[in-house]
């Protein structure tokens, strides 16, 4: 999860004041906060290649392919990226429950329990008067990232 908020941003490093400068307090607090953790967002560099330092001192690197940002009609901000250390495709979204939830694999039993789980902390922040967020995951075969991107060529 915290590695998820150091990547699935807008954020950009100021190189001279050394500080973090986003587009909403919101993704600034996120990607703070998973620095105060141990995931640090180090910076892009010139390739577009997200850099974030994990707790052990690693450079962990993502090259962003496509950035999808948030707006009100899907309340959710995507970003697909390669992961370098492994070659694989990955899809990080953050946005709200409500959308989110929908678009979650549905049908394996263990799954649908750990997203049952999840929901019920949510509902709870919610009465809580917290304001939540959804953070999903999903690898994506070459094939399956070429016929999307296709659509939009």
């Amino acid at each position: 999860m915290l590695l998820h908020l150091a990547v699935c941003h807008t954020v950009v490093v100021d190189k001279i004041k050394g500080i973090y400068n986003a587009a909403s307090p919101d993704e600034l607090a996120l990607v703070e906060g998973a620095k105060s953790q141990g995931f640090e967002f180090i910076g892009r560099e010139t390739d577009n290649v997200i850099v974030v330092k994990d707790p052990n001192g690693y450079q962990l690197r993502y090259k962003v392919l496509n950035v999808l940002e948030f707006n009100s009609t899907r309340k959710r901000m995507s970003l697909i990226v390669q992961n370098q250390q492994t070659g694989y495709i990955e899809l990080y979204s953050k946005g709200a429950d409500s959308i989110m939830e929908k678009l979650l694999k549905k049908g394996d039993p263990t799954h649908d329990a750990a997203v049952e789980t999840t929901k019920a902390y949510i509902d709870d922040f919610s009465k809580e008067g917290l304001r939540t967020l959804m953070l999903t995951k999903k690898d994506i075969s070459q094939r399956e990232y070429d016929a999307w991107s296709a659509r939009f060529e």
